[in-house]
């Protein structure tokens, strides 16, 4: 006959030393206590359920006492008579706990932290305060399962009725990589932030043909996301040279190495790829040809400048560039490729106070001399070479922080 376990009692227990290896205190009924080297002491259940040994854990001694290791282990038994698993149950409700403690916030500084290592400094301030003062107030202590679809559009339109629009476009974006963050982990079902449309939430919305950054601080913040961007290096280079040379997304992306001369800093984009049918000339800073320079060690041996993933004979998808801004937490009303000519315009007009002929001359738009002839593509050339470089200059000046002077027009 098999030897019978003698119940265990709380002198046992407290008098029990550890050993250099685990043992077990059996109380039976599948019951045991498990005493380890370091002297911890944890109840287990051990039993059968379809067929196959399972085993549950009650928590350590003296935390979960004798008496309530027993209770444990009746209830684990009543359940299995009804044919239920305990261990399903246990699970279920620990899942259950985790969902109820897993608040918005909570996933929100996941994410944050998740992506900290990629971002500038500037930008995870700008990230964590948006966080902090705009959502963690509404949203934040709700279970991330709970936050509905309903909420964010409340909690975008309290924004919009601040006259913050621009700002309710960033946290709309936060919140779908946020939900996208709990949705890859299988903590939520679905994002509610899916299809929704700034455009059509937000009634004081305007859109624009074509969205731009046109404000020196936010546009600092977006040249020190692209130096921050974490993808393929010639989508970057793009990313980075698109502000030095401001032409349009087509001009840049099907760029080739037979039309720079690095030497003389010149692009000179045939006729053939232009909008306007004539040859445009495009004088390059000293910044454009380190970052040519750099990119020319990967793809100088082929005709594109940026060649297509997929195959070196074609150059870059028109998408490319925009999914970079995408991944960087900025839609398409807010910024595109060709937003960076709006930029340019406007910064050099207002702030650098650039003379607008020249701005649109090197902009490749249709400009004429006082006469009425149409200026060819050298016309100005000494005076857009200094202002191409003095337009570098000034956006490593926001890159960097600094206070940038707003010049007058006597600097061309």
């Amino acid at each position: 006959m098999p030897k019978r376990i003698q119940p265990l009692t709380e002198l046992k227990i407290k008098n029990a030393k550890p050993a250099p290896k685990d043992y077990k205190l059996f109380d039976g009924g599948g019951l045991f206590l498990l005493v380890t080297p370091a002297g911890g002491k944890l109840w287990h259940l051990k039993y059968r359920f379809a067929g196959k040994e399972q085993k549950l854990t009650f928590g350590p001694y003296p935390t979960t006492s004798l008496a309530d290791a027993r209770q444990h282990r009746e209830d684990a038994k009543k359940l299995l008579a009804s044919g239920v698993d305990p261990g399903e149950i246990k699970k279920a409700k620990k899942e259950e706990l985790a969902a109820e403690q897993r608040t918005f916030e909570r996933v929100a500084r996941e994410w944050f932290t998740k992506n900290e290592p990629a971002w500038s400094a500037s930008h995870c301030s700008t990230v964590m305060s948006r966080l902090e003062r705009d959502i963690f107030p509404v949203i934040g202590s709700r279970p991330i399962t709970e936050v509905k679809r309903v909420e964010i559009i409340s909690l975008l339109k309290g924004i919009e009725a601040r006259g913050k629009i621009e700002t309710a476009k960033r946290i709309k974006i936060y919140c779908g990589q946020i939900f996208r963050y709990a949705l890859n982990h299988e903590w939520v079902e679905s994002n509610p932030t899916a299809d929704l449309k700034i455009g059509d939430i937000l009634t004081k919305a305007v859109e624009k043909h074509h969205a731009a950054i046109t404000e020196p601080k936010q546009v600092a913040e977006l040249l020190r996301a692209i130096d921050a961007y974490t993808g393929t290096f010639v989508v970057k280079c793009a990313l980075q040279l698109a502000p030095l040379v401001f032409v349009r997304p087509g001009e840049l992306q099907k760029a080739e190495w037979s039309e720079f001369d690095l030497d003389t800093a010149e692009w000179n984009i045939p006729a053939s790829r232009m909008k306007s049918k004539q040859p445009h000339l495009v004088p390059l800073a000293k910044q454009a040809i380190t970052i040519l320079r750099e990119l020319h060690k990967l793809t100088g041996d082929g005709k594109y400048l940026f060649p297509s993933l997929r195959s070196h004979k074609r150059p870059m998808s028109n998408v490319a560039m925009l999914a970079a801004f995408r991944r960087m937490g900025y839609d398409k009303e807010e910024m595109t490729t060709h937003g960076f000519r709006a930029m340019a315009r406007t910064i050099l007009d207002e702030v650098l106070q650039i003379r607008p002929d020249f701005i649109e001359h090197q902009l490749a738009h249709a400009v004429r001399d006082p006469l009425g002839r149409a200026y060819n593509r050298t016309s100005h050339l000494a005076e857009r070479k200094k202002m191409m470089q003095l337009w570098a200059d000034y956006l490593d000046g926001l890159k960097a922080g600094a206070k940038v002077i707003t010049l007058t027009r006597t600097a061309l």
